[in-house]
């Protein structure tokens, strides 16, 4: 069960603690365990983890988690961190709402109705996920470190080292997030998450129209001639051939305009495609 610093909750959360019905004990000097729930820390009230921030806009937490006093308890802990948060209770509900949107962390337990944590995680691409979770035996950990997680803490837990590592993948995350944007005027390209949107609405492309975009993006402006096109983006397209890739021209230039309301791939007769 995990451990939260009961003075920043609210008169809600606390009669939820308290009608559990739990017992209370007196373990350490300045806190008080209540349904394994370390509720008193005097250390919390200045307690406040900056990098809460990405690109300007409040970083958005994800709790699985089919315990709802763990859940609601946490998400007062992170809303007072100024996250915003968002809930799912199985991991079929967790999976149904990032087809829907993407956090920019996960918090994840592992014992969930539906898909558990370990039949979920396989499923999240490329948002740092922190396993919560009540196994503690060293194989579990490393096994899920190695299938995908990026850090794991055992239940219960104190909620500062939460909320630190909490600030810390959001931090790596952002990091890696900048060194991994391509943009052309309102059009931007994650090369880690192969999500490409323009002016934060989300364009959906085939694998190979990303590719065409990525290159023609890499290459701005400048003619790209269609067998270099067909070279470069053959390890991940091979069938694509020089009629079907006026196929992906049209669908792809079709796409971008839908969303933009501008053409921006030119085609050069007899040569290629560009980015104008």
């Amino acid at each position: 069960m995990n451990r939260i610093f009961y003075g920043q909750l609210s008169l809600k959360i606390k009669k939820k603690i308290i009608s559990s019905g739990a017992n209370v004990h007196s373990d350490l000097p300045a806190a008080k365990y209540v349904h394994g729930v370390l509720t008193h820390n005097k250390n919390y009230d200045n307690l406040k983890i900056n990098s809460n921030k990405r690109g300007g806009t409040m970083s958005e937490i994800m709790i699985v988690d089919d315990d709802i006093s763990i859940s609601d308890m946490l998400t007062e802990a992170l809303t007072n961190e100024g996250y915003t948060v968002r809930k799912a209770y199985s991991g079929t509900e967790a999976l149904m709402l990032l087809s829907q949107n993407r956090p920019d962390l996960i918090l994840l337990d592992l014992m969930l109705p539906g898909l558990t944590g370990e039949q979920l995680l396989p499923e999240i691409k490329d948002i740092p996920v922190i396993v919560v979770s009540a196994k503690a035996d060293i194989s579990d950990k490393v096994g899920l470190l190695l299938g995908g997680a990026a850090d794991y803490v055992t239940k219960p837990f104190n909620i500062q080292e939460l909320l630190a590592r909490v600030a810390v993948q959001l931090r790596k995350n952002a990091n890696t997030s900048a060194d991994n944007i391509m943009s052309y005027r309102e059009l931007t390209l994650d090369t880690a998450s192969h999500i490409v949107s323009a002016d934060g609405v989300e364009i959906r492309l085939t694998r190979t129209e990303y590719a065409i975009l990525k290159l023609l993006i890499c290459n701005p402006e400048q003619v790209v001639a269609k067998l270099t096109i067909l070279e470069r983006i053959a390890a991940d397209t091979p069938d694509c051939t020089e009629d079907s890739l006026k196929i992906h021209i049209h669908n792809l230039r079709r796409k971008l305009r839908s969303v933009t309301g501008q053409d921006y791939i030119s085609a050069v007769w007899g040569i290629g495609f560009m980015l104008s």
